[in-house]
């Protein structure tokens, strides 16, 4: 496969209550397909508005383009939650084996009222953000109710394990990222914009701007580019999710290379990892224990470890 699949979602989207079975079913065979086959899919007619995205990247820009002074106390490790907060340029490194991604991120992982947030010439940086986490959070959990249907086990197998998104027991995150323009000169061997990795909890939601950049591994091995196509939503398998179906769903690894030479465009997108509840036991759901019991907030552990090289300055 060559290109990523597009599928309509329409039958489903945000605001739709009464759907036909055979319209449902017929839809979770088409997911099905594309998480099996690649693990990646475009959806269309979700629901969620380009207008919306638009949004929030504005607001999200606004907070990236102020001096760095202003962003650093909502810096990652700064709040309760360990995930929350603004990462900076070079931070991570999601591939560690490469330098620090060229990237830079503020996570949205709690909704707890009585954190401190951005606001001097961010505009309603908090109510935008917010507004959007729980959009996705919506679309997510219809996602992962189709996927249930497409394996046929019970419907609402995945969703009781997500119950706590947006409270201090589940680290599901809206990530704002931010690529700024590349210098060529000052870009160190082996850098990316950001590594090669794969995700870590259940589903990922992604919203792209109309620069390019993002590539997807497919099971051949060979990376395919996955650009922005308007009105469409990007979605993956996640980590837990692959291993919570013995391997029927792949998490696919998955990068950002740098701009070609010479182009100085800015890249934004937006990202909602939607994880499992911290206290979760992942299990094969169908019972073919292949892989042994694993707690969701272990994962985390390891793999925010990876991410940031050592335990302090927030990380795990």
């Amino acid at each position: 496969m060559d290109a990523l699949p597009v599928i309509d979602f329409n039958v489903f989207r945000l605001g739709v209550e009464d759907v036909a079975d055979e319209d449902l079913q017929q839809l979770a065979e088409e997911l099905k397909t594309a998480f099996t086959e690649v693990g990646f899919v475009y959806l269309k007619n979700t629901g969620i508005e380009e207008r919306e995205v638009e949004r929030v990247m504005t607001s999200s820009k606004k907070f990236f383009l102020l001096p760095e002074e202003k962003k650093k106390p909502f810096s990652r490790g700064n709040y309760p939650s360990m995930n929350h907060g603004w990462v900076s340029q070079e931070r991570e490194s999601l591939n560690p084996r490469r330098p620090g991604d060229l990237k830079e991120a503020f996570n949205i992982t709690s909704l707890l009222p009585d954190i401190e947030w951005p606001s001097e010439g961010v505009g309603e940086f908090r109510d935008v953000h917010v507004s959007f986490f729980l959009r996705c959070k919506e679309l997510s959990w219809r996602v992962l109710r189709v996927m249930a249907l497409s394996l046929g086990i019970e419907v609402d197998i995945f969703l009781k394990e997500h119950r706590h998104i947006g409270s201090p027991e589940n680290e599901s995150t809206l990530r704002s990222l931010y690529y700024a323009p590349v210098k060529s000169t000052s870009v160190k061997e082996g850098q990316l914009r950001c590594g090669e990795h794969s995700d870590y909890g259940s589903i990922t939601l992604l919203f792209q701007s109309h620069e390019g950049g993002l590539q997807i591994r497919n099971r051949k091995g060979k990376f395919i580019d996955a650009p922005s196509i308007p009105g469409t939503i990007v979605v993956n398998i996640s980590d837990l999710m692959q291993r919570w179906t013995s391997d029927v769903f792949v998490s696919a690894t998955h990068r950002v290379l740098l701009p070609p030479p010479g182009d100085k465009r800015e890249r934004q997108s937006l990202a909602f990892f939607m994880q499992p509840d911290d206290d979760s036991i992942i299990t094969c759901c169908d019972g073919s224990e292949k892989y042994p019991p694993l707690k969701t907030l272990d994962y985390y552990v390891s793999r925010f470890n990876d991410t940031y090289g050592n335990t302090k300055s927030g990380s795990f």
